[in-house]
């Protein structure tokens, strides 16, 4: 039998981190299935999605858990399934605009009253190259409940887009 692991790791970045957590998982049979790893603001932050045989996982977690010597934190947990949810369907929302503080709270709002989960969301702030200013993005990949009709959804989105002054679209993820 296997557990399914996932790790959060945070540190400063430097050359080496995903190769020692990588020696370890393997060292101790796992298999790295997936992350989402990136360097935000000079520190590494991570998640990491292993599955081990059951007899290696309390040596593996020891093994990572020495990496806080080296400046990692490092949290590990056991995953556990998500419950089925039939009808459900992914829809992709995508936004640009100026930045300002309250984006991400509005739209986060929107769907959580709507019982909306967000699976991924991937946020960037870039220079405006006509405005000159700084433009705030951010792509959502979205699980919406069969209970919420995609055309209701749009216009509250777009509703909330002319009160924050940004741009939203919402469609099929790519490849869906």
């Amino acid at each position: 039998m296997t557990t399914s692991l996932i790790l959060n790791v945070i540190g400063p970045d430097r050359p080496g981190l995903v190769n020692a957590i990588a020696d370890r998982a393997t060292a101790a049979g796992a298999n790295w299935l997936e992350s989402r790893l990136a360097n935000l603001a000079g520190q590494f932050a991570g998640i990491i999605h292993l599955q081990v045989p059951d007899e290696h996982t309390e040596a593996l977690t020891k093994a990572l858990h020495a990496l806080q010597t080296h400046g990692l934190q490092i949290s590990v947990t056991h995953a556990q399934s998500a419950a089925a949810d039939p009808g459900a369907r992914a829809l992709q929302l995508d936004l640009v605009g100026q930045d300002h503080p309250g984006i991400v709270k509005e739209i986060s709002h929107v769907l959580f009253t709507r019982g909306i989960s967000i699976d991924e969301l991937a946020t960037e702030c870039v220079e405006g190259s006509m405005s000159g200013g700084t433009l705030f993005r951010a792509t959502a990949r979205l699980h919406v409940p069969a209970s919420v009709s995609t055309d209701a959804l749009r216009e509250v989105l777009e509703s909330l887009a002319d009160d924050l002054m940004v741009d939203v679209e919402l469609d099929s993820p790519p490849g869906a």
